[in-house]
């Protein structure tokens, strides 16, 4: 019998984000706190560029962001917002979508797979991607019930079980 095998990726929905951005953008054009503070929020290439007038204000509307994000189903580990900083008189936050993991992300949880993950489990890193096989099927599954119960830095996605 064939190994059986499932891929642990960690890739964000660019139309989701599109959508909780947009309707960001629409809520913040219609709350009263943000009239007058110059608030807003923009796709600036790969960037998400928050402003505002203060350092409350622009980190209110990454709150507001943040909360379009969950409704959308994306999960806040894929947001990588820096820290408010000042430029000229406004303040604005920086922020990306993390695609892929990490070489250090995957080793990681490639480690946690070999210590405490059933023993006939194979995991190998394919780029940004890590695939894991096994005989049994069973095992695949104790895998990602382990994974999904680790408080990890990356946001994983389980695709391409066979």
């Amino acid at each position: 019998m064939a190994d059986s095998s499932f891929d642990i990726v960690s890739k964000v929905d660019s139309m989701e984000t599109q959508n909780a951005l947009s309707q960001a953008q629409k809520e913040i054009a219609q709350r009263y706190d943000f009239k007058n503070v110059g608030a807003s929020i923009e796709f600036s290439g790969e960037k998400i560029l928050m402003k505002a007038n203060s350092e409350d204000r622009v980190k209110a509307v990454l709150d507001v962001f943040e909360q379009k994000l969950i409704k959308r189903g994306i999960s806040l580990r894929s947001l990588d917002a820096g820290e408010p900083f000042a430029s000229g008189k406004e303040y604005r936050i920086e922020a990306r979508m993390k695609e892929g993991i990490s070489s250090e992300d995957a080793k990681k949880i490639s480690k946690i797979i070999r210590d405490e993950g059933p023993k006939s489990v194979k995991s190998q890193i394919q780029g940004d991607e890590l695939r894991v096989q096994s005989k049994s099927r069973d095992d695949l599954q104790a895998v990602i019930a382990l994974l999904k119960g680790k408080d990890l830095d990356v946001a994983l996605q389980f695709v391409n079980m066979r």
